[in-house]
């Protein structure tokens, strides 16, 4: 009667083993299956994202380049005459308000941007970080239309009543509205990238002697340029591409801004303004894609110099 117990109890140990192989086996193949079809899938997802956006390229590059069959390229982008019912599709005034607005918004943004994120990364208490930072994260999710809105509401008769105007329309305006827009997006980015620079860099400058004020700008904002200029890159971005804010408080007039309260007309405006009321094979229309196409050629340029300075900045 000893014998076979004392067989079975000798053999459960290596059944036990046998069994948690088995167990662990069946695991791993498990795991390699999801591994497999995660990578698939990111595959899948990765292809489809190149094969949307291809589709766009190709569709609005394909459909603007119809254009230089009825317009030269020099008269499209050097002539400020846009009367497309005397088919003269001169995009000059367009392209110059667009740059124009841009370079006004920014001057007005990013110095308030930059100081703000220096105040939330080396300067402001801890309770005021915990303040001002769920604030720019949540006028970021604003939409565009609301500060449109505001803007149309609030601003323009402001202006209007400051600058003695009659209409306030024009590139402040909209240079203003944008700049509320664009100025958590600078301003969180670079906060971040501020706060990323070591702390041995700021302790080896107190150490030198210096004041607070010399280590935030010889050697903290020195550090972080290249994130604050992503910052300020991606701000741009939005005020490029940004459409209906600025289709509220600049005027819609396809003319050359001449002054800052000068109603006016930019890249996106004019397309939105227009491409529902034009024929889809027509000069005109083909026109507007050729807007649109240099609005995301000038997208491309700027997310290309982001990841430029991105790999520049791991390399350091």
């Amino acid at each position: 009667m000893g014998a076979p117990v004392q067989s079975l109890a000798s053999k459960s140990p290596k059944h036990a083993v046998q069994m948690q192989s088995s167990v662990n086996e069946k695991r791993h193949r498990r795991h390699l299956l999801g591994n497999k079809l995660s990578r698939f899938y990111f595959l899948f997802s990765i292809l489809a994202l190149c094969f949307v956006l291809g589709l766009v390229v190709v569709f609005i590059g394909k459909t603007a380049l119809l254009l230089f069959a009825h317009v030269s390229p020099a008269e499209f982008f050097l002539s400020f005459n846009w009367t497309p019912e005397e088919d003269a599709f001169g995009a000059a005034a367009f392209i110059v308000n667009t740059l124009s607005l841009t370079a006004l918004t920014l001057l007005i943004a990013v110095p308030v941007s930059v100081g703000m994120a220096v105040l939330c990364a080396e300067i402001a208490p801890k309770w005021l970080k915990s303040f001002i930072r769920p604030v720019l994260d949540l006028l970021v999710g604003i939409p565009s239309i609301v500060y449109g809105y505001l803007g149309l509401t609030v601003l323009l008769p402001f202006l209007r009543r400051v600058s003695g105007e009659g209409l306030g329309d024009g590139l402040l305006a909209a240079a203003l509205v944008l700049a509320l827009m664009v100025l958590p997006t600078i301003c969180r980015i670079s906060d971040d990238a501020i706060i990323a620079v070591p702390r041995k860099y700021r302790d080896a400058a107190y150490a030198l002697g210096s004041t607070r004020l010399q280590v935030i700008m010889r050697v903290v904002l020195p550090a972080a340029k290249r994130g604050i200029i992503s910052a300020i890159i991606l701000g741009m971005t939005r005020a490029v591409g940004e459409t209906m804010a600025v289709v509220m408080v600049i005027g819609n007039t396809p003319q050359l801004a001449k002054t800052l309260f000068t109603p006016s007309s930019v890249l996106t405006s004019n397309i939105v303004m227009q491409i529902s009321n034009v024929e889809f094979d027509s000069s005109w229309n083909y026109a507007l894609h050729m807007m649109a196409f240099l609005l995301l050629l000038i997208s491309f340029v700027l997310i290309f110099v982001i990841r430029v300075l991105g790999r520049k900045r791991g390399d350091v």
